[in-house]
């Protein structure tokens, strides 16, 4: 209620409590938390009632009771681009289980954080004293204590807090604990098995309200202000005005200073509560000026008898009224310096907010032009500036590396010469100290002996102190890792429990789904409902049926034979499968197949394999590529060619006949004689014999045809990807009698293996070992029933967009896996049988892959044109030759037949002169 001529009581200030009146550091206490067996904290916090000037109770929140011991304390955190050690408060909260850090005890906004629950704690022996480390999936803190002692202190407490908060953690969840396994872990003061180490002391003055009492170490350094969180310090030194504010009203003619009551409860200062000493506003007829009439009456006599303690206190408040003076002084100094800061951040943002107010102000789109050039210039010279400030600082920086380094030659040619002088006069004292005790032999000698003694004995100080450090961090990281064991074995138990509660909740629903079915299948039998209903029921049921088949389709991995029939063996890991699946779906998904279109990211997928459910259609977009324009002139091809081959069965290549039964004859699809496919895969060959008659039929090309029908399904389009390898992919005259753009390649393949790979070369011709008799039927049938099929569709994704140079890489490739097995081979003919067999023993498809199209690089197509060309000229040569030796030998023959019919027809004249002569006698 408000009345004229006065002014209704203000309320009561915040009652707040800062990070440090919430720290108890007694050793009692301490040890009775570490002493549980159970690891269990008392969760409920006391609360403190302050009687206000109306009447009321504040309620004074976060006070832990003296069964639970709160973590805080100082500590050095290495942070920033410096490495440098800033002072912190930290302070840990047990339900979160995070370590927060403050720049000073009194501040309420924190820093930043540590989440404990899943971190590792360790320290280094070589490090600084009292360094140690907070390991998180995250981050890595490095902390240092004020000595060793508060080191293993702050690491005992933070082990027990990670263990009772995992273990508390794992109470609230609903999940059935085996009882043969118990947590072991906790640490106790009398009985413990994980007794690494023993339980350290509080170390006094270093943690809890004595810390929080004392003054921050290290506050007024520069290197100590928090430049990360500039709004976060100064809500904080905001807030450290107003408590200190706060406490100066307490301090009034109000507040009693009981040296009792401090010393039984140590955070007594927190339930003092501030209370207005301006009553002249108070009209005499308020009734809370009566309140404060009677509170007075009553604190008066109290007042009396503070009257004689406040004499004995004076010297302890001006010394200390001093000690904070110096301490405000110091730190209004380190806030000018960060009030200068925004200053500048407060000028640059006006500047900023001044100009888009001119920006807006501008009536026209010109003058905003001019305005926006006008900017633009001004950055650029500014930019030209700074950049002309950089290369001067540069140059300064280098002038200045030099001199430093001139002065380091100077010092140390100083330094030399004060070694070599104090050499000299060491040996001129030596040389004296010899005059003089020339008749002391003995005593030297034993001093000498004393010397050596006394280094020996300091040196096995050291290494007995080494040994007991080491000591100590082994037991320490024994301690972490029985720790961790133990924490993970309870993950595993908690997973386990989660997997069974996950199979149970599966078999209800199955459950819960056969009920529904049946509910569904009655009401579809029911003859109460109308058709519509029925038929609606009955789709129903089709529906959940049919998902739950292919459901179960997808989960049976468990086969002999993939979906083209050739034998299954995995040669993708699952994330690299889904990972596959994703970059296809984003490439092809929604686009027509005539809408595809090359590019970097297509031929990247190709080379990688394309999953089974976009090979055909990528296939079908190549082939179309190559044959659109015949297609359209002449769109019934197939059809006709097919035609002619039936009403003409004779002018087809008997040869076909002969090698169906002979095509794939692994494959579970092209087994049977009376398979459809055997009869699409010939009607296939024929066609293409009627459509180059020049090739006709040659032994390969069923099997090349037999892939398109197995990837393709149609026969039709089978038929046309047989006709883009042979007419456009494949060079020309690869597939003549006489199969010359076939050795041609063989040797562009010498040629590239020598190259890249040397020592293999020298090996295969040391042995005499012609590789194209091997590699010749690679090229011809494109690596079919050479390669295990999960590599030989790779290879053919690739082909099909790139051309023939991906059989060559794939070929220098498979000599490159198995280069150091080959060379361990020294007979030619053992190396014959292995060469035929070792591309079908090929485990790893993807470094096969990698070996291609990485290490074989660079091989360009324009260099195996270049080369493939220069062959079949010499090629071309030798046949001309051979042709020309051909003929000669011919015609020698010719010319030998007729000498001898000359010489017959000789002899037979003789004998019928000899008759003659004898006949006339």
């Amino acid at each position: 209620m408000e009345s004229d001529g006065s002014s209704s009581t203000p309320p009561p200030p915040d009652v707040h409590v800062s990070p440090a009146d919430e720290c108890v550091g007694s050793d009692k206490t301490q040890q009775q938390s570490l002493g549980r067996s159970d690891g269990a904290q008392d969760k409920n916090d006391t609360q403190i009632h302050a009687a206000l000037p109306d009447g009321t109770s504040a309620t004074l929140r976060g006070t832990p009771t003296s069964s639970s011991t709160k973590l805080c304390g100082y500590l050095n955190k290495q942070g920033g681009p410096l490495k440098a050690w800033k002072s912190r408060w930290f302070v840990y909260e047990e339900k979160s289980c995070q370590l927060f850090y403050y720049r000073m005890a009194q501040d309420i906004n924190p820093l930043g954080k540590v989440d404990l629950s899943r971190a590792t704690f360790s320290y280094p022996l070589q490090g600084e004293e009292g360094t140690f480390h907070i390991q998180t999936p995250e981050r890595t803190a490095i902390l240092k204590a004020a000595n060793r002692d508060a080191q293993m202190y702050w690491l005992q407490q933070l082990q027990l807090k990670r263990t009772l908060y995992r273990e508390q953690h794992a109470e609230h969840k609903s999940i059935s604990k085996p009882h043969s396994h118990k947590l072991e872990s906790t640490p106790s003061a009398n009985n413990c098995r994980a007794d690494f180490l023993p339980i350290v002391k509080t170390p006094s003055g270093l943690v809890g309200e004595e810390a929080a009492s004392l003054p921050a170490p290290g506050l007024n350094s520069p290197l100590n202000m928090s430049i990360k969180h500039p709004l976060i310090g100064l809500q904080n030194t905001v807030h450290s005005f107003r408590n200190r504010h706060s406490q100066e009203i307490r301090q009034s003619v109000f507040h009693i200073d009981d040296s009792t009551d401090k010393q039984k409860t140590p955070s007594s200062k927190t339930s003092t509560l501030a209370v207005p000493t301006s009553s002249s506003s108070q009209s005499p007829e308020s009734p809370a000026n009566a309140r404060s009439e009677q509170d007075l009456s009553t604190i008066s006599p109290i007042r009396k008898s503070s009257k004689e303690k406040s004499t004995s206190l004076e010297l302890k408040d001006t010394s200390r009224l001093q000690h904070e003076k110096l301490y405000l002084a110091e730190e209004v100094k380190a806030q000018k310096e960060l009030v200068l800061l925004l200053h500048k951040v407060l000028e640059a943002a006006q500047l900023e907010k001044r100009t888009c107010a001119q920006f807006l102000a501008a009536e026209g789109e010109q003058e905003r032009l001019e305005l926006l050039r006008h900017g633009e210039r001004r950055a650029a010279e500014l930019q030209d500036h700074l950049e002309s400030l950089q290369q001067e600082n540069e140059n300064l920086r280098r002038d200045l590396n030099q001199r430093d380094a001139h002065i380091a030659e100077l010092q140390e040619s100083v330094q030399l010469l004060m070694h070599k002088n104090q050499a000299k006069q060491e040996v001129i004292v030596k040389l004296s100290e010899k005059l003089a005790v020339c008749g002391e032999d003995q005593q030297c000698t034993n001093g000498l002996q004393s010397e050596a003694l006394k280094q020996l004995t300091i040196e096995n100080e050291n290494l007995k102190d080494d040994l007991k450090a080491y000591k100590t961090q082994n037991q320490y990281l024994n301690s972490e890792i029985y720790h961790l064991t133990t924490l993970w074995r309870k993950s595993c138990e908690q997973e386990q429990s989660l997997i069974v509660k996950c199979a149970v909740l599966e078999a209800n629903s199955c459950k819960m789904e056969s009920r529904y079915l049946g509910i569904l299948q009655k009401l579809q039998e029911s003859k109460e409902l109308n058709p519509e209903q029925r038929e609606a029921v009955k789709k129903v049921v089709k529906d959940a049926v049919r998902a739950d088949l292919s459901t179960a389709v997808k989960l049976n991995l468990i086969r002999d034979y993939d979906e083209y029939g050739f034998t299954i063996a995995m040669d993708y890991k699952i994330e690299d499968l889904k990972l596959l699946l994703a970059r296809c779906a984003q490439l092809l998904f929604g686009r027509p197949e005539g809408e595809l279109s090359s590019s970097t990211e297509l031929k990247n997928l190709l080379r990688t394999g394309l999953p089974r459910e976009y090979r055909a259609r990528v296939w079908r977009f190549i082939i179309q590529t190559r044959t659109k324009s015949l297609k359209e002139r002449q769109p019934d091809r197939y059809q006709e060619l097919c035609e002619k081959s039936r009403t003409s069965p004779h002018l087809v290549p008997r040869q076909i006949q002969l090698d169906l039964d002979r095509t794939l004859t692994s494959n579970q699809y092209f087994s049977p004689p009376s398979s459809p496919l055997i009869q699409k895969l010939e009607r296939v060959l024929q066609a293409f014999s009627w459509q180059n008659p020049t090739i006709g039929y040659v032994q390969g090309l069923n099997r090349l045809a037999a892939i398109a029908l197995l990837v393709l399904q149609d026969e039709e389009d089978a038929f046309w990807c047989l006709a883009v390898i042979v007419d456009y992919i494949m060079p020309p005259h690869y597939y003549t009698k006489d199969l010359v753009g076939c050795q041609a390649d063989q040797r562009v393949l010498k040629d590239l293996m020598s190259e890249k790979l040397p020592r293999l070369t020298a090996h295969l011709e040391a042995l005499k070992v012609d590789v194209s008799l091997i590699t010749v039927e690679w090229f011809l049938v494109l690596f079919v029933e050479s390669l295990p099929t999960r590599i030989l569709f790779k290879v053919w994704d690739a082909f099909l967009y790139e051309g023939i140079k991906v059989i060559f890489r794939y070929a220098l490739a498979l000599f490159k896996y198995k280069e150091e097995i080959i060379l361990k081979i020294d007979d030619s003919v053992e190396m014959y049988q292995y060469l035929r067999i070792f591309p079908y023993t090929i485990a790893d498809g993807r470094k096969l892959t990698s070996i291609a199209f990485n290490d074989m690089n660079p091989l360009p197509m324009k260099l195996l044109q270049n080369r493939r060309a220069a062959h079949l000229e010499r090629l071309h040569a030798e046949i001309k030759e051979l042709e020309n030796l051909r003929k000669a030998y011919k015609a020698e023959q010719v010319q030998c037949k007729d000498k001898e019919l000359d010489t017959l027809a000789s002899e037979d004249e003789e004998e019928l002169g000899s008759f003659n002569y004898l006949s006339s006698k």
